[in-house]
């Protein structure tokens, strides 16, 4: 697995480098954003580890760069940890967003949960009501209209699906979802259930994922 990691400080790259390589994986580094976008046409990853604040063309517009032409998983990797950063950062185009100081080990569970999303995996339609999603094409439809997902937003959304009509509490959802323990930063999954409304619900559809106050989210009429 080819991942490509970008940040402008030389310790950092180092490190991770290092640290991945070691895990198994071939590991391209970048230090700017102009670098990370050449390195990407010139050596296709299968993962991108991007930090925002850079000289130059910062993360959030290089995110939003390979999101024109690539479904790549990324995973934002910053100092910037408020609510309203992660939003920005996830509105991009990231699938995964992790705060400096952070755990090794945490950065490596995050890593294998995007990259376990991208393996081939055997056809299946799921539907609800008008909606639809195609787990080996990953292609999400309301009535005939494509909706173009991020890798968590379809995770989150086949988990509903798999599930109509149940309300899934909010353990459950990090469970299946993300795979490991998210270190309290709850408000990922109100984000994302966010995000997911907004696509399903443009040009007026109605609701679906509707929320249970206090328990967690049902998909439901």
């Amino acid at each position: 697995m080819r991942i490509l990691v970008v940040d402008d400080d030389p310790h950092i790259l180092s490190f991770l480098k290092r640290g991945l390589v070691y895990e198994g994986y071939t590991v391209d580094t970048a230090s700017s954003g102009t670098e990370a976008l050449a390195q990407a046409r010139e050596n296709e990853p299968e993962l991108v580890i991007l930090d925002i604040m850079m000289p130059g063309i910062d993360g959030i517009e290089v995110c939003k760069r390979f999101r024109q032409a690539s479904a790549v998983p990324i995973l934002m990797l910053t100092a910037k940890g408020t609510v309203d950063d992660k939003v920005v950062g996830l509105d991009s185009g990231a699938d995964d967003y992790l705060v400096k100081p952070f755990a090794f080990d945490e950065l490596l569970a995050r890593i294998r949960a995007l990259l376990r999303r991208r393996q081939p995996r055997e056809r299946e339609l799921l539907r609800f009501n008008d909606l639809s999603l195609d787990t080996a094409s990953r292609e999400v439809k309301r009535g005939d209209e494509l909706i173009a997902l991020t890798s968590q937003e379809f995770d989150l959304l086949e988990l509903f699906l798999r599930h109509p009509r149940q309300v899934l509490n909010r353990d459950l959802i990090y469970e299946k979802v993300w795979g490991y323990d998210f270190g309290g930063e709850s408000n990922v999954i109100e984000v994302y259930v966010r995000y997911l409304r907004a696509k399903l619900e443009a040009s007026g559809k109605p609701r679906l994922i509707h929320t249970i106050r206090g328990v967690g989210y049902v998909l439901r009429e």
